[in-house]
């Protein structure tokens, strides 16, 4: 399920892409596949997921190893990333800001390996869904790795402002999901055998395999008025100092 749409990050060929926070990859495949000639990284904090991500690709069975494009993952924290000053032209960070207590080291990190002129996607919970969620469920959010606040769009984006980054545009995500997180807080997050957590999980699932018409118009509605995501980019400054 991706949350960051490479038409409004301005992917282009020969890019070379971080995505920080990678998990099991999601992005990452998508990354790979979006171009012709790219260079994608993957980065996390936790080995299983890297490794699962990594299993991902190593799997698949169109994977051309001649292909001009290349993957790569690394276990590392977003504090002290492992990479040299301006080595990324796109840097995708999803979900991931609202799990760091120290959130503004990572934006901060996220700038000093983003390249002159290039692009940064983030996305965070939206704030009134989280809040939901939050009042519902103390388990939600209060275990380890689990989120440690919720963000207001302002917060957000002047956290990423502050670090001379140009903000682009703003949209929401992932509107379906918002009823499923709030049932699930509600019964238990903890309760995967609930009657309503698995139909409506049945669901998602079923439409992200099959995507009809129906549930892509029913997004569309539901994105603005109740999407589980706010997905902001920005532009980092050229070193002339135009963004």
């Amino acid at each position: 399920m991706r949350t960051v749409d490479f038409a409004k990050l301005n992917l282009q060929e020969g890019d070379r892409v971080l995505d920080l926070g990678c998990g099991e990859g999601r992005h990452m495949h998508a990354v790979y596949f979006a171009k012709d000639e790219i260079q994608a990284v993957g980065v996390d904090l936790l080995l299983e997921d890297v490794q699962k991500a990594r299993k991902g690709f190593l799997d698949f069975p169109d994977l051309d190893p001649s292909s001009p494009r290349s993957f790569g993952f690394s276990v590392g924290n977003a504090l002290k990333l492992p990479f040299a000053d301006n080595t990324f032209d796109k840097i995708i960070c999803s979900e991931v800001l609202e799990h760091i207590p120290d959130y503004l080291g990572a934006v901060k990190e996220i700038n000093r390996v983003l390249k002159p002129g290039g692009t940064f996607g983030v996305s965070v919970p939206r704030y009134w869904p989280e809040r939901i969620c939050w009042a519902l469920s103390e388990d939600y959010h209060n275990t380890p790795g689990g989120h440690v606040r919720i963000f207001s769009e302002g917060q957000l984006r002047g956290a990423v402002e502050a670090q001379g980054l140009s903000f682009l545009q703003r949209h929401w995500a992932h509107g379906l999901h918002s009823p499923y997180w709030w049932i699930r807080c509600a019964v238990g997050v903890r309760d995967d055998e609930n009657f309503f957590v698995r139909t409506y999980h049945r669901f998602l699932a079923w439409d992200i395999v099959k995507r009809p018409w129906l549930t892509r118009m029913l997004e569309k509605i539901a994105d603005p008025l109740m999407g589980k995501s706010v997905v902001m980019y920005f532009s980092k400054a050229t070193q002339s100092g135009s963004a």
